[in-house]
């Protein structure tokens, strides 16, 4: 009789996959402006379903890591899918929702403060974060529960063994970190938040 102990084991993958997060490039939408706070939400919008800013070059790294891993996946929005399309190349990719930005409804401001788009952006996500302003958008509480559902999504394909890449945004890849993290994780790469930067998990 086969001892379960060791036919179990032998199921399992010989290797763990590794998960990377990427943010995508910089979009076309200039940041040069001052803006109150109705004039930044429909700034936003038009960030939202805008593209990249021309001429620019994935780094080495990442165009590496999309030539060996399993699996990519893209957000659904135009910046992430045209980051996706620069990097991989002629390789096919999954878009999915599940992995668009956290919203960011201008804060409750009078319209005489005035400010860049990046402050604006900050103060944006402070109000959302901290008091719940989400303009009847998704709320923090709801955000949180997607990025443990694309979490959970990501450890599956890794635990079967695939190196997964997902192309998508700043704060929102920073949500699924926190959740690959509590679900035991761990970090093996963090470049920060800037545009093409990456953050890498596996199992320990």
């Amino acid at each position: 009789m086969a001892d379960v102990t060791t036919a179990d084991q032998s199921s399992l993958p010989t290797k763990l996959g590794v998960i990377t997060l990427a943010r995508h490039g910089e979009p076309a939408l200039s940041r040069k402006v001052r803006l109150n706070a109705p004039e930044y939400g429909d700034w936003w919008a038009r960030y939202e379903v805008g593209g990249l800013k021309a001429g620019q070059t994935p780094p080495d790294g990442l165009i590496a890591i999309a030539r060996e891993v399993d699996v990519i996946i893209a957000s659904t929005r135009r910046r992430a899918v045209e980051t996706a399309q620069a990097v991989v190349g002629d390789r096919t990719f999954d878009t999915d929702q599940t992995f668009i930005e956290a919203p960011l409804p201008p804060p409750p401001w009078p319209l005489w403060i005035k400010m860049s788009p990046k402050r604006l952006g900050f103060f944006a996500r402070f109000w959302w974060w901290f008091f719940d302003h989400h303009g009847g958008q998704e709320t923090r509480a709801q955000a949180e529960v997607r990025a443990g559902e694309a979490a959970d999504r990501l450890v599956a394909l890794a635990d079967q063994g695939q190196d997964v890449l997902v192309l998508a945004h700043g704060f929102f890849n920073w949500m699924i970190a926190d959740a690959l993290k509590q679900r035991g994780l761990s970090k093996l790469v963090d470049q920060g938040h800037g545009y093409w930067s990456i953050k890498r998990f596996s199992r320990a």
